[in-house]
């Protein structure tokens, strides 16, 4: 009777031969992954974000409004202020073009549970403002970006890494 005691030389080389092939193939489609989880997150709260502006606006239009508004009844928790054109542009009753506190107001006002916004550093997001337009640029890679024209209820999402 022959007694084996383990695995001889030969077939350890083999085993770790075919974990490096598998290793070597996998590796760069994992690599890709972080990527592709930043680019998920930002279309997922753009599309939340389009979605949840397009409900206020809708809202305004079932309440039958026709001019600015304040404290939006039946949305959310009642404080969004819409502008003339039936758009959220903050929740501190101020309807004129938004800046980056009142873009952060929107954001916090029209999302339920969203990720964290500021005007500078420290957050999910960082708002800015100009002419109407809100950006909310995403600060894990700050070449991605939600855009919001609160003039028309445009919602842009630039997840491009």
């Amino acid at each position: 009777m022959k007694q084996q005691a383990g695995f001889t030389l030969i077939e350890l080389v083999v085993v770790i031969l075919i974990l490096s092939v598998l290793a070597a193939t996998a590796l760069p489609r994992f690599m890709n992954v972080q990527d592709q989880a930043h680019e998920a997150a930002v279309k997922g709260s753009g599309g939340g974000f389009g979605s949840a502006v397009s409900l206020a606006h809708a809202q305004w239009v079932a309440n039958g409004h026709t001019a600015a508004v304040d404290d939006l009844q039946g949305f959310g928790d009642d404080t969004v202020d819409t502008n003339a054109n039936g758009w959220p542009v903050s929740t501190n009753g101020n309807n004129g073009n938004p800046n980056a506190n009142r873009c952060v107001q929107v954001w916090n006002g029209i999302l339920q549970n969203p990720p964290s916004v500021a005007t500078g550093v420290g957050s999910d997001y960082r708002a800015t403002a100009a002419a109407g337009i809100c950006t909310y640029t995403y600060q894990a890679v700050n070449t991605m970006s939600i855009t919001y024209n609160s003039t028309n209820g445009a919602v842009t999402v630039d997840s491009t890494p």
